[in-house]
């Protein structure tokens, strides 16, 4: 169902890497490299679209099933830790907003937060490295909030309380399928982005059929949209 057909939404919730700041590009550039050297290998494409949207803890389980299976043993020990903090170095040097996004986000006038699965310190060190903060804040809610991360709904009802705004009136964006998932659980209308710099045709396909209302491919448009409220 498109907003034609609807009411107009009274919030907007935002994910965050990929959606906001481009991120993922950067987090998997990293995660790739990494897990090579453990003998540990992926399709960039499968790689990003079975694993986005996970928390950290999610992630963690994952790889470290695939390493027993794959390469008869666990990843190194550290591993995760360093690639945190690999992870992290990448954005502090080069990390920036998916193009249009501080136009896009300040245009709007409606309620907004931000509902993300990445920890609550680099949540927020991201908004603040992009200077997309104080568009949202105090209103950055990170998956360590909630009992259950992305692809339950959690985040995302815990996002539509703090705004004083029922789900089923609230826009999400999402560039994840586990993402999206989430917030049609919540009883959220849903349009996938696939504005990131990470992001495909076969990506757009996917947060379709998992569920999204519609794909927006840039903040340009998302910003037209945004007019009719």
């Amino acid at each position: 169902m498109l907003w034609a057909d609807m009411q107009t939404p009274e919030a907007v919730i935002f994910d965050c890497d990929g959606v906001l700041v481009d991120s993922e590009i950067l987090a998997v550039e990293v995660e790739l490299a990494m897990l090579a050297e453990q003998g540990l290998t992926y399709d960039r494409l499968d790689f990003g679209h079975r694993f986005m949207g996970m928390n950290d803890a999610a992630f963690r389980i994952a790889l470290n099933i695939d390493a027993q299976e794959r390469i008869g043993r666990p990843l190194a020990d550290g591993f995760h830790d360093l690639c945190r903090i690999k992870r992290w170095d990448a954005c502090q040097e080069r990390l920036a907003e998916v193009p249009g996004c501080a136009l896009a986000v300040t245009a709007l006038t409606l309620p907004k937060a931000v509902a993300s699965s990445t920890g609550a310190d680099f949540l927020r060190e991201k908004l603040r490295l992009t200077g997309l903060l104080a568009a949202f804040d105090p209103h950055v809610y990170s998956a360590d909030l909630v009992a259950r991360a992305k692809p339950h709904p959690d985040i995302f009802l815990h996002a539509a309380e703090a705004l004083g705004t029922d789900p089923a009136r609230c826009l999400a964006i999402e560039d994840s399928v586990n993402g999206v998932i989430s917030a049609k659980a919540a009883g959220m209308t849903v349009w996938g982005f696939t504005g990131g710099g990470h992001m495909t045709e076969v990506s757009a396909a996917r947060l379709a059929e998992a569920g999204a209302e519609r794909v927006v491919r840039s903040w340009a448009e998302a910003t037209v949209l945004f007019a009719d409220f």
